[in-house]
């Protein structure tokens, strides 16, 4: 029954992950400044998490739990705020594939923070992942190349993952000291508080771009709820049941999903080339499970 649950869960990471990502982008082409997107999608989904929150031990929760749940918060709502930059700037078929690197800088801080160590055969899976984004990052006009790097979109994408990397890390700290559920709930809660500071921090005029949001966007909004609050507690649940790099490599499936969608909805070019270096991609992270 875990295994089977375990195996549920991640399928939803990986098909709620990029549909969210269609629906960040479609909001913010609609003229949804890309921080009142990120700061509404933590809002919404705090109001739900009140009904979980009664059943939470507050007074039992340690001081490690509270220091790790509010640095996972301002990585996540950080981190979650460059996603939007970048997604309104670039391509959704070369973005997503760039996070495969997420599992890279997760592993890495795993090994520090949790004391998970990779195999060798993980390291391997590692490689082939590196190796595959190159053929999607080749199908750009600056090329595989440092010139690649002076683009925002990528840059933004870049933090992103950086951010979104560590967070796991920070994320299985709350959830050892309580539990998925409760992870959840201070993650939307302290995404919330974290983002709406980052709109006073970059002076976005909150009551001008809230009036601005057409009315018409109210069912991506929720569209997007759904699959953000998806995405997070699925992706705890996996935490919780396998090493941080593991989960990262795994989840790294949804690119295809990606690749697949950028050429669906806005059709965005190059798609064999860029699924040919996702499947070299996938066959890392397969490596990463399986050895």
């Amino acid at each position: 029954m875990e295994i089977f649950l375990t195996t549920g869960a991640v399928l939803l990471r990986i098909l709620s992950n990029p549909f969210g990502n269609v629906l960040q982008k479609q909001l913010s082409a609609r003229k949804n400044h890309p921080l009142l997107v990120n700061f509404l999608t933590y809002l919404i989904l705090s109001g739900f998490c009140v009904f979980l929150a009664t059943d939470v031990r507050w007074r039992g929760l340690s001081r490690k739990f509270w220091v790790y749940a509010i640095l996972g918060g301002i990585a996540g709502a950080l981190g979650n705020g460059f996603l939007v930059k970048a997604l309104h700037k670039g391509d959704l078929s070369v973005l997503g594939p760039i996070n495969a690197y997420k599992a890279v800088i997760g592993m890495l801080a795993a090994i520090f923070l949790l004391r998970e160590i990779p195999t060798l055969w993980g390291m391997a899976g590692v490689a082939l992942i590196i190796c595959g984004s190159y053929f999607v990052l080749d199908t750009m006009e600056e090329r595989f190349s440092f010139a690649l790097l002076k683009k925002k979109e990528i840059q933004y994408r870049i933090w992103a993952m950086v951010l979104a990397a560590v967070e796991a890390v920070f994320i299985k700290k709350v959830i050892l000291a309580s539990t998925v559920t409760t992870a959840f709930v201070m993650w939307c809660w302290f995404g919330a508080l974290f983002s709406l500071l980052f709109l006073f921090v970059y002076r976005v005029d909150l009551r001008r771009e809230t009036g601005n949001v057409d009315r018409a966007c109210a069912g991506k909004y929720l569209l997007l709820v759904v699959c953000v609050g998806t995405m997070q507690f699925t992706t705890n649940y996996t935490l919780d049941h396998m090493p941080v790099g593991y989960a990262l490599s795994l989840f790294q499936l949804s690119t295809i999903v990606s690749v697949l969608l950028g050429h669906r909805y806005f059709q965005e070019r190059s798609i064999r080339r860029k699924l040919i270096g996702t499947a070299i991609m996938i066959a890392g992270s397969v490596i990463v499970i399986l050895f």
